[in-house]
């Protein structure tokens, strides 16, 4: 576990944004049986989520979010002096979204704009380098942006995945003041999982082509992807997570010194209902301070943290608060954090 802690750095400031689109999980397809849909949905507890059209990209979710937080906090651009874009659907391949972004909101030139690309647990990876940056160095503010479109690339023929991912974008800003105590952060990765979770066509170890954006039965169950669209070995996850996951919040509590006690809210990842129950229980928390938007935007990977912040606790972090972050996902890797919010100003989701 590689653990890292900071002292007089924090954010300031939320937004969020989700597409205008919402789907109804028990009609969202009509490859399956009615009673399979709603097992699966029932199960899982995810009853809408949100869907971008084909012209919204995660950019464009993130650029609404950012724009909103601008306004609502009246932010000199001029003074933000780093970019940190976090996607695994970005707008291209190359050039880097970030640097984009920093364009469309009228960031100075001088403004270090760089991607992050990885799974579910990104903004907390996110938070971290950002801390590290501006605790190392002479930036004013920071911007981490954070949007996913993964409604773009799993198949709705795939009953696995199919009722499961859902879009939205965040932004936020993080500054440094001696308000802010220390965060304590623990990030880590196995690449031995990397099947996990995974597209296997679209880049460079196998480019697409004709042939991988064909649509093919994949298992004895019938369900139908493509090579260009995502799949996930459920039952792998989950025993990652009742693995790796309570361990490393117990490790991440003892660098700390911190109990279970000292935090206001537990902010985990929205990947479903019966993960997160399971983490309640065997952490032994209190329900009350575990917040959820999963039933209304599914799992937005990475964005599932701040969004789940953005939505759940505007107005109830005033004054001095400790959330507990943790994620998981795509890698395989896992990230937990303790972080101190004074005066969080969070604004309303912005529908795009």
């Amino acid at each position: 576990m590689a653990f890292s802690s900071y002292t007089g750095v924090g954010v300031t400031a939320l937004a969020g944004a989700v597409p205008h689109t919402v789907i109804d999980n028990y009609r969202y397809t009509d490859y399956f049986p009615a009673d399979q849909v709603r097992e699966v949905v029932d199960k899982v507890g995810i009853y809408e989520r949100r869907f971008a059209d084909k012209d919204t990209c995660s950019s464009d979710l993130c650029f609404a979010a950012a724009q909103r937080l601008i306004d609502d906090n009246d932010i000199d651009r001029s003074e933000i002096d780093l970019l940190i874009f976090i996607s695994q659907t970005p707008d291209y391949r190359m050039p880097a979204t970030s640097v984009l972004l920093q364009h469309r909101l009228g960031l100075p030139n001088s403004t270090v704009a760089f991607d992050i690309n990885l799974g579910c647990s990104a903004f907390i990876y996110g938070l971290n380098v950002v801390y590290a940056l501006m605790s190392g160095g002479n930036y004013r503010k920071a911007l981490l942006l954070d949007g996913e479109t993964r409604s773009k690339v799993y198949s709705p023929k795939d009953r696995r995945s199919a009722f499961l991912f859902g879009d939205g974008g965040v932004a936020a800003l993080i500054e440094r003041d001696e308000k802010f105590g220390r965060s304590y952060f623990s990030l880590n990765s196995d690449g031995s999982r990397g099947d996990l979770i995974k597209i296997n066509a679209g880049g460079y170890r196998m480019p697409s082509s004709a042939e991988t954006v064909k649509e093919k039965v994949v298992d004895e169950y019938g369900n139908i992807r493509s090579e260009e669209q995502g799949y996930m070995m459920g039952g792998d996850v989950f025993n990652f997570v009742i693995r790796e996951i309570p361990k490393d919040i117990k490790k991440t509590l003892e660098y700390s010194g911190k109990t279970v006690a000292d935090f206001n809210y537990f902010i985990f990842h929205q990947a479903n209902n019966f993960i997160n129950s399971y983490l309640a229980k065997k952490l032994k928390l209190d329900t009350a301070r575990i917040p959820s938007t999963i039933e209304k935007y599914g799992n937005t990977s990475s964005v599932s943290v701040p969004l789940t912040i953005a939505d759940q606790l505007k107005g109830k972090l005033e004054g001095e608060n400790t959330l507990l972050l943790s994620a998981f996902g795509v890698g395989m890797t896992w990230a937990t954090a303790v972080v101190p919010f004074v005066n969080l100003n969070i604004s309303d989701i912005v529908e795009v």
